[in-house]
């Protein structure tokens, strides 16, 4: 893993831009003291409770392509501090984010949980595997109960992550989880709906 994702992140006319608008002397200490070798914890629960994430890769024209991969919470899987895995479904078979990999495998992957405001960055090396290569590997990241069709398995070798401000991040809900937060007024709603019954009954027989 490289030294930390500053050293990556900011190039020389990063750092001229920096100075221009005077913040090089706080990201100059984070550039050299940040040392952080491998995921720690906090990554790992982070990452694992993701059901997407976005995946850019860079062509041969040289432009960037952003592409956005989800599946069920967990599909993006852990396999050690350094490494990340998953099934790459069947889709539309354009292929450009592999295309790119096959030429130039330095990926960056950005991870938003909305209802935190959280945001992890990750800077990797992607490795392309046929799912025939590796079916060891491919019983690591199978999804027992959510339905795909694999098409092959991409592996993201950590070179750097950094977490980022939640600025500007609008909080948003999934079905499931608006859902849960009601819960226990539906719940107390039935309950209600019971107590009329019961009360209408009683005065029936009145």
């Amino acid at each position: 893993m490289a030294k930390n994702f500053a050293e990556i992140a900011f190039t020389d006319a990063v750092k001229k831009l920096q100075e221009q608008h005077g913040s090089r002397n706080g990201y100059d200490r984070m550039e050299k003291f940040s040392v952080i070798d491998g995921l720690t914890n906090n990554e790992k629960s982070f990452i694992e409770n993701q059901n997407s994430f976005y995946l850019a890769s860079i062509g041969v024209k040289e432009f960037p392509y952003i592409q956005h991969r989800g599946g069920p919470k967990g599909f993006l899987k852990v396999l050690d501090s350094k490494r990340l895995g998953f099934i790459d479904f069947i889709g539309n078979k354009q292929y450009v984010s592999v295309g790119n990999m096959a030429t130039n495998n330095n990926v960056s992957l950005i991870m938003i949980d909305y209802p935190s405001k959280t945001r992890l960055k990750i800077f990797a090396k992607a490795e392309v595997i046929e799912l025939k290569d590796n079916p060891e590997l491919y019983k690591q990241l199978n999804l027992d109960d959510y339905k795909f069709r694999p098409e092959r398995m991409m592996v993201f070798h950590i070179e750097a992550y950094d977490w980022n401000c939640p600025q500007h991040i609008t909080p948003r809900y999934t079905v499931e989880e608006i859902n849960e937060a009601f819960l226990p007024q539906k719940d107390y709603i039935a309950e209600l709906e019971t107590e009329i019954i019961e009360l209408k009954n009683k005065l029936k027989n009145i």
